[in-house]
């Protein structure tokens, strides 16, 4: 019987069983999966001064928009205030120039970003679909293969969420900058999304959910028809993220909005609820009983003025939380986990809010961890996020001299998720396979070049 070939990681401290561990290994086979034993023969690699923990996994990105990072942080004139209706016409308007030369070069900006700050898997939430006046490209999956192609491009996984758009709102005029977001009817969407996860079923990295936009884009006949025609695979949706939009939902339909997914069928372990900031206290238990997860995103959540996801809540209930970099106003996964505590500190007017209340100091920095891991990568429904035996080898080094974690204490969660920087970030390793080594990425200067390129091309 010939051994598989095996490669034994010795890092200072090792992720195992929920926790991190002084001394721990991890190995890892050739088939990129983590196994429980090392074979002989194995090669070992030293990390000394290294800590190492799963990758982490964004639950939620809109990759296009690391096109408009600064460009929208100011009054437009005329304009008293600003919230997410204004800026969002901003991104439509930069939805709408984007080719698909374009959109591969912004995307595999973004994504390259994410792999320098630890994270190896990627939930794109991607509703750009077609020519600027609606017309389907002759490959009616173009971008969403532009898209793809630069996740792994960069070395990334991907789980592609094919956004199910159909119209503006409740009585609300169509909006000619979403004419590339827009399907005719369930069915094609249905059809689509099936089509498009055959054609990228070779790929072990690549897998494809659905995703109904929000309440206001998708009316309640095609929820239920979605809800019937994906019957496996990851279903994610913008729930609840502004005043607006559920004062809309009570209008059309004289319910909130989890209890409108309940009724149409669609809250279960495989449904995600983004954002799921404004929620009453049956909604909650409501996502609790269905096994439902929610993807938070606070950098986004702040920098649109949406409000504060009521984690300590949720969490209260066993409702799962991932996290996600959303608009790419800022791509650091470490940082979000900070702000799901932090927001909550400020509106609470206490610390230690989501602390799980078993007098272990590092039970706050294992929780976070666990949304930056494991919770993802159960929303996106992929076999990682632990480093158990069998999951792939998704996992990131940091390196403990960073100035950021020098001194950390014996319990090194805390230091890891409530005060490390994405920079002490020093190897990301994707399906056993180093993407980032020694903080850096093969192809990061080339993509740097042509995004820049491409946003001169853009605004000039």
């Amino acid at each position: 019987m010939v051994l598989r070939m095996a490669t034994v990681y010795r890092p200072e401290a090792c992720w195992v069983g929920g926790e991190v561990k002084r001394g721990a290994e991890l190995c890892v086979g050739d088939d990129g999966r983590v196994l429980a034993t090392a074979p002989a023969g194995a090669e070992v690699v030293a990390l000394p001064g290294r800590v190492l923990l799963p990758g982490f996994v964004n639950g939620h990105s809109h990759a296009f928009q690391r096109v408009l990072r600064g460009r929208t942080e100011f009054l437009a004139p005329g304009h008293e205030r600003d919230d997410f209706w204004s800026w969002r016409e901003a991104m439509y308007a930069a939805a709408t120039t984007l080719s698909p030369d374009d959109l591969y070069v912004v995307s595999r900006q973004a994504f390259l970003e994410m792999a320098l700050a630890g994270i190896t898997t990627v939930g794109e939430f991607h509703y750009l679909h077609h020519q600027s006046d609606g017309t389907p490209y002759a490959d009616e999956h173009e971008l969403a293969l532009r898209v793809i192609s630069a996740a792994r491009d960069v070395g990334l996984r991907i789980v592609l969420l094919r956004v199910v758009y159909a119209r503006a709102g409740f009585q609300v005029q169509p909006n000619p900058r979403q004419q590339r977001f827009l399907d005719p009817d369930a069915a094609t969407s249905l059809r689509r999304a099936t089509e498009l996860a055959a054609r990228v079923a070779r790929d072990p990295l690549v897998s494809v959910g659905l995703a109904p936009h929000s309440v206001r884009a998708v009316p309640l006949p095609w929820l239920a028809e979605l809800s019937r025609g994906w019957p496996s695979g990851p279903l994610h949706m913008h729930v609840a993220e502004q005043p607006a939009e559920v004062k809309a939902c009570l209008e059309e339909h004289q319910r909130r909005p989890v209890e409108l997914l309940n009724d149409a069928g669609l809250l279960s372990e495989r449904f995600t609820a983004v954002h799921a900031i404004h929620l009453e206290r049956g909604e909650v238990e409501r996502l609790a009983r269905t096994g439902a997860t929610v993807c938070a995103c606070p950098s986004t959540e702040r920098n649109l003025g949406d409000g504060v996801v009521p984690a300590d809540e949720l969490l209260a209930a066993q409702v799962p939380i991932s996290l996600g970099s959303d608009s790419q106003a800022h791509i650091d996964l470490l940082d979000e986990a900070r702000q799901l505590e932090g927001h909550l500190r400020l509106v609470r007017q206490r610390r230690n809010v989501l602390d799980p209340r078993k007098g272990q100091p590092e039970g706050l920095g294992r929780r976070l961890l666990q949304c930056l891991t494991s919770s993802g990568a159960r929303s996106l429904g992929v076999n990682a996020g632990g480093l158990n035996p069998g999951e792939s080898a998704d996992f990131v080094t940091l390196s403990l001299a960073h100035p950021s974690l020098v001194g950390a204490p014996e319990g090194l969660e805390p230091a890891l998720a409530l005060g490390a920087s994405s920079a002490a970030v020093r190897d990301v390793a994707v399906a056993g396979r180093l993407v980032v080594k020694d903080g850096h990425h093969a192809a990061e200067d080339a993509v740097a070049r042509d995004f820049s390129a491409c946003v001169r091309r853009l605004y000039g």
